[in-house]
């Protein structure tokens, strides 16, 4: 299966409660953490939904 790295860029400060869960369920907790994800559509849609805090990178 496809993997993909997601790294948080920006601090959850200031960040909707929703946004906030959502960057733990990731295994985000602090700027420059990075995980590594399966590419799935659930990580996906995660991913969309914090997309201005977060940054994904394609792994081979």
């Amino acid at each position: 299966m496809k993997k993909i790295k997601v790294i948080q860029i920006k601090s959850k400060i200031g960040a909707r409660y929703d946004q906030k869960r959502t960057l733990l369920a990731l295994g985000l907790h602090h700027p420059h953490d990075e995980r590594i994800h399966d590419d799935t559509p659930q990580i996906r849609g995660m991913i969309t939904k914090v997309r201005h805090l977060v940054r994904v990178e394609e792994m081979e």
